[in-house]
């Protein structure tokens, strides 16, 4: 029997009830029309349409089909008006064979009322069905296409991540062959420390995501590297509460942000400059900075990939909810801030 329980899927007494509410309301509308009682039409009205809503409900599951699902499930209608006029007169005691003689009129009239209830239950269930059918492609539709933009923001972040690696390599090198020609002992050092720090940043470069306290572990040892060909020449401090240290964070965006402040702040105009990073959660928001004491924002023409990557990897990753700003430093300089909202979508963190 468990065979063919699938027929019969979709019988609930949620089914029943708007079936029973229909049969109450078609006895009422009747009841105007013929010389019956309300109780005996409704014992009518009722057998025609549990009959009707089984028969019905066996035409809807059939796997295997010979005819279209809408004509099963009209001529179980039709066959479930019969049976349930069959079915009306065996609970009123009346003899069948009397039925199909002297009641026979009555029986047509009956099994009529039946069909042409059925119908209009079969019109709206065919309308609703066509209209689900048409919302749940829509639904595939706009899934297919959300994750199509998510493949070409994947693709996107990848080619902008890609930029940044080898960018930031091959300045990181011109460093080191800078110290073989005027200091070779502090080439070694240095590239011994650079060696350390690539082992340790480059299995990061190309992850989703990272942590504030990653990025800031990274920064101070980018920073380690460029004082020891500076000197005396660059200070930096580093304030990064601990509670924020395991946010998540886009990975080599704030290293492009001290690479610029070194680059294009600090290296072209002074004996001495300082670096201070910072971050801070306030108003909602998770404010990564890095201030220098260097040249200020009207020298700058052009900071090369680093800044217009950093805007284009916050646009893709954020929307709205996440921007780089450019402030005057005081007493001079300049102040790069990456903001992002705390109720903005979190890249996933990485692990660890």
């Amino acid at each position: 029997m468990n065979r063919y329980a699938y027929l019969f899927e979709g019988l609930t007494l949620k089914r029943v009830m708007i079936i029973t509410a229909l049969c109450v309301w078609a006895a009422s509308v009747t009841v105007w029309f013929f010389l019956n009682t309300f109780l005996d039409l409704l014992v009518s009205a009722l057998c025609l349409g549990y009959t009707s809503m089984v028969l019905f409900t066996v035409a809807t599951n059939l796997r295997q089909r010979v005819v279209p699902r809408w004509t099963a499930q009209g001529l179980a209608i039709v066959m479930g008006s019969f049976l349930g006029t069959i079915l009306t007169s065996l609970v009123k005691g009346r003899d069948i064979a009397t039925v199909f003689s002297e009641r026979f009129y009555g029986m047509l009239i009956t099994m009529g009322l039946g069909v042409g209830f059925g119908a209009m239950v079969l019109w709206v269930y065919v309308f609703r069905e066509r209209e689900s059918r048409h919302a749940a492609e829509l639904a595939r539709a706009a899934a297919e296409r959300a994750q199509l933009e998510k493949n070409v923001l994947q693709a996107q972040l990848a080619l902008m991540q890609a930029q940044v690696e080898p960018h930031f390599l091959f300045n990181t090198l011109a460093n080191v062959q800078h110290l073989v020609e005027t200091d070779p002992a502090g080439a070694s050092r240095m590239l011994e420390s650079l060696i350390q720090y690539l082992r340790a940043a480059l299995p990061r470069m190309r992850e989703d995501a990272t942590t504030v306290g990653r990025e800031a572990d990274m920064a101070r040892a980018f920073l380690d590297i460029h004082r020891m060909r500076m000197g005396s020449r660059l200070e930096y401090s580093l304030d990064v509460p601990e509670a924020l240290r395991c946010r998540p964070f886009p990975p080599m965006m704030l290293i492009s942000l001290v690479e610029n402040a070194i680059k294009h702040g600090i290296d072209p105009c002074c004996e001495a400059g300082t670096i201070a990073i910072r971050a801070r959660e306030e108003e909602g928001r998770l404010r990564f900075s890095v201030a220098d004491s260097g040249e200020g924002i009207s020298p700058r023409k052009g900071t090369g990939v680093g800044l217009a990557n950093i805007r284009s990897r916050l646009k893709a990753l954020y929307g709205g909810a996440a921007r780089l700003t450019l402030e005057e430093n005081v007493p001079r300089g300049v102040v790069a801030t990456i903001e992002i909202d705390e109720a903005a979508p979190s890249v996933p963190a990485a692990a660890g």
